[in-house]
């Protein structure tokens, strides 16, 4: 029968010492047990856990396989990082296989990851199986940035942070950093503005115009500080800056003459050498000569740097080091250089620096620059070129001889573009042969500007439902379309054939955001397709490049049916009935729909117990059964009555005109949380005495005003003590007045009409008999003179 071994890792095919064959292939002289090593298939690799994850989750599952089933393996978790965030290894069985267990790395309890401070951690599993030898390996875990944005401590903590700055500090000079920015850009809003100090669009907080006061003692400036991100996440904090007194020492120049000696042959822009200067907010200028042509100096650091290059010469510069605070506070030394001659110089090489600008959709191996480059001793095929500068410089460009050629793609659209400020730098080096090498530096500078590459994408299934008795503002919906070009989703929104009768609806340009704008009627039309132009914006240099695309989006209206009775008083009031498919509808309650919110209305005081003013025309939400109505305000002396929706007046003895103001408030669902509005009402009565127009009631109606604080019940109602007037209104598009008379006609019942129509016949049958009696009466006389004569 043959024999299978597994040997452990490192000694496969070896031989081993003292034996003359090998273990593979060879017959075996001795009977023994070979002890195999636990395995980890899944390790080693990378996982990616976000800086949100709670205690508790899940980081990695590992695979352990074991040569037999006799127990579980044991595995420890051991990291580099002592206060690592993570349980110890949880082993399970795999009901497949009996020799294959999994082992679980999970987030203890309390564990907060934050990838600013550890964005990686290294983890060493280590396992073994029972009768096997232990194995062990890695396991990395990547920290990834979190969708919530956390500001750092201490300025998030309750006390914020303290930074401490001299008053002698140079105006707009910065003092805080609140956060770095990250891709996609955050914005800073200051919370208290009674500060002098300023805070930028950049998060620095920079010292005042003006610069502090130093006679005064120590300050202190608290400053409030929110962050938010452009998907609207936000945190805040506090800075606190104390400006101390300042206590600078006097600037001064430790040699007052100096000599520097350097060869022939340096280039442009390379350091000579360097002076310097103790003391605060130090600069540094040439005095003499008035117009240096063979140095220039930097202000900051004092390096003296060469303008071209140099020839064997000999320059005397007069240099002043001061304070940029203080300028009377200055110091003075004397630089001599002199430049040797030499038979040997450096390369020479046009241009000297190269600065371009290439767009990102430059094709890999396109040369960009090609050096002319000649040196004194040798031909230019014995020049040697290198290209230093940063990684991601090098990996973006290679160098072919003289020719600087683009190595991989330029593309603006990525974050590693982004977080190098779409500008690549470096440096070529020219170097010549001989003892010792003589090379020359020329300057790269590459930025890339973007192209529009990719058209923006609409928003999948974009349907919105909206009640019909939406009121004018009121938010549809928001269209979310995506552009892949940098910035990310810059798109402007637009509706093609703007807000019509036909289509009433308006989009924000910026957001997407889709408001109704005019009426809606589900008899006329039960849906709306609108079409949305999204269009890409700051995507190229030339707007003329801009893409658009165009998507349709579906605006279903939510019919509502109501139920609706005429009261006694001949007014229709309306609800949604129990039974009615309105009722069954899952919408949220919503405030009340009075059309008009403000009446003004001319009554004539009549005879009888009570006449009625008007009739509310209010909806609810379409889940209330029924809206309840009560006078709110302006009922003096109780003139006034509500039933249901109607508005009745209680004659009195008035003697003058007079106005009244009611607020009646409207709400609906009893049970659930109160949704009112308001509905003001302006009556002017006049008593029956007074002189009026043949009309009993005048009602104008004003279909929707414009609220001065910008929400319904802030209403500017007339003063009752001005003659009426009409009010003020701005309307929201053109539509005619309507204005509806009103004349109180007398409709008598049946029966009295029944009993003056007998009383008039009966009247007429006795006035009937009197006359013929007084006719009969009159004529007897006359027959009894004729008969005595």
């Amino acid at each position: 029968m043959g024999m299978s071994l597994v040997l452990p890792q490192g000694i496969a095919g070896a031989r081993l010492a003292g034996w003359g064959g090998t273990l593979l292939g060879d017959a075996l002289p001795f009977a023994g047990t070979f002890v195999r090593a636990a395995a980890l298939p899944d390790l080693p690799r990378i996982v990616a856990v976000s800086e949100d994850a709670v205690p508790g989750t899940r980081v990695a599952e590992v695979t352990v396989s074991c040569s037999n089933a006799s127990g579980s393996p044991n595995v420890t978790l051991h990291s580099i990082e002592p206060s690592h965030p993570f349980n110890p290894i949880a082993i399970s069985t795999d009901p497949a296989a009996a020799t294959t267990f999994h082992a679980e790395v999970t987030l203890r309890a309390g564990a907060e990851l934050d990838a600013h401070r550890v964005n990686q951690y290294t983890l060493t599993l280590r396992a073994a199986c029972p009768d096997e030898d232990e194995v062990e390996e890695r396991l990395f875990v990547r920290v990834t940035m979190g969708q919530v944005l956390h500001c750092d401590t201490p300025f998030a903590s309750a006390e914020g942070d303290v930074v401490q700055v001299p008053a002698d500090v140079a105006p707009w000079m910065p003092l805080y950093a609140v956060m770095p920015q990250r891709l996609g850009g955050l914005m800073y809003r200051l919370r208290n503005h009674n500060t002098p100090l300023t805070l930028t669009r950049q998060g620095l907080v920079l010292a005042p115009a003006s610069g502090f006061d130093p006679s005064k003692d120590t300050q202190t400036f608290e400053l409030e500080i929110e962050v938010m991100d452009r998907h609207g996440h936000n945190c805040s904090g506090a800075v606190k800056v104390e400006v101390l007194p300042s206590r600078h020492p006097r600037v001064t120049f430790l040699e007052q003459q100096r000599a520097v000696m350097v060869p022939a042959g340096i280039g442009p822009l390379e350091v000579v050498t360097q002076v310097y200067a103790s003391g605060d907010n130090v600069r540094y200028t040439i005095l003499s000569p008035t117009a240096p042509t063979l140095f220039t100096i930097d202000e900051v650091t004092g390096e003296i740097r060469s303008t071209g290059q140099l020839e064997v010469a000999h320059a005397r510069l007069l240099i002043q080091a001061y304070n940029a605070l203080h300028p009377a506070d200055h110091a003075t030394t004397v630089l001599n250089v002199t430049v040797q001659g030499t038979d040997r110089w450096a390369p020479s090489c046009i241009p000297a620096i190269f600065v371009s600008q290439v767009l990102e959709t430059v094709s890999p191996g396109s040369t960009l620059v090609t050096l002319r480059c000649t040196d004194s001793t040798s031909t230019e095929g014995h020049l040697h070129y290198a290209l230093e500068g940063p990684p991601s410089s090098r990996s973006h460009f290679h160098l072919e001889g003289p020719q600087l050629q683009v190595n991989t793609t330029l593309d603006y659209d990525s974050e590693a573009t982004a977080a190098v400020g779409f500008q690549f730098t470096a440096t070529i080096v020219v170097t010549a042969g001989g003892r010792p090498p003589r090379s020359t530096r020329v300057p790269v500078l590459v930025t890339v500007t973007p192209v529009n590459e990719f058209t923006p994408a609409c928003p999948n299934g974009t349907t919105f439902t909206v009640p019909e008795t939406a009121a004018f503002g009121r938010v549809v919906g928001h269209v979310v379309g995506t552009d892949r070009d940098y910035p990310p989703d810059s798109l402007e929104y637009s509706l093609d054939g703007g807000p019509s009768p036909a289509q009433p609806f308006s989009i924000d340009t910026r957001t997407g955001e889709i408001r109704v704008v005019g009426p809606l009627n589900s008899r006329q039309q039960k849906s709306y397709r609108l079409t949305v132009r999204l269009t890409d914006t700051h995507n190229d240099l030339d707007p003329a490049k801009r893409r658009s695309c165009l998507c349709n989006v579906v605006v279903h209206l939510q019919v509502r049916v109501q139920a609706c009775r005429v009261n006694r008083s001949g007014c229709k009031h309306c609800g949604c009935h129990i039974s009615s498919p309105c009722s069954r509808q899952a919408v949220p309650d919503q405030v009340p729909v009075c059309t008009p919110e403000v009446q003004e209305l001319r009554i004539t005081a009549g005879s009888g117990d009570r006449q009625p003013v008007t009739c509310l025309a209010c909806q609810g939400s379409p889940d209330s059964a029924a809206l309840t109505y009560t006078i709110a305000g302006g009922n003096e002396d109780g003139r006034f009555r509500l039933e249901a929706n109607t508005v009745f007046y209680l004659p009195n003895d008035l003697a003058e005109l007079r106005t009244f103001v009611l607020l009646v408030e409207v709400w609906g669902s009893p049970g659930g949380p109160r949704h009112s509005t308001v509905v003001a009402l302006v009556v002017h009565v006049t008593p029956r005495s007074t002189p009026v127009p043949p009309s009993t009631t005048t009602q104008h109606k004003v279909s929707r005003p414009h609220w001065p604080d910008g929400a319904p019940g802030s209403i500017r109602l007339p003063d009752p003590h001005v003659p009426p007037h009409p009010l003020p209104l701005q309307m929201l598009w053109k539509e005619p007045l309507v204005v509806t008379r009103l004349e109180a006609v007398w409709h008598p019942p049946v029966w009295f009409v029944a009993v003056l129509t007998v009383s008039g016949a009966l009247l007429l049958a006795i006035l009937g008999c009197i006359a013929r009696s007084l006719l009969c009466s009159n004529r007897d006389p006359g027959k009894l003179l004729l008969g005595k004569r």
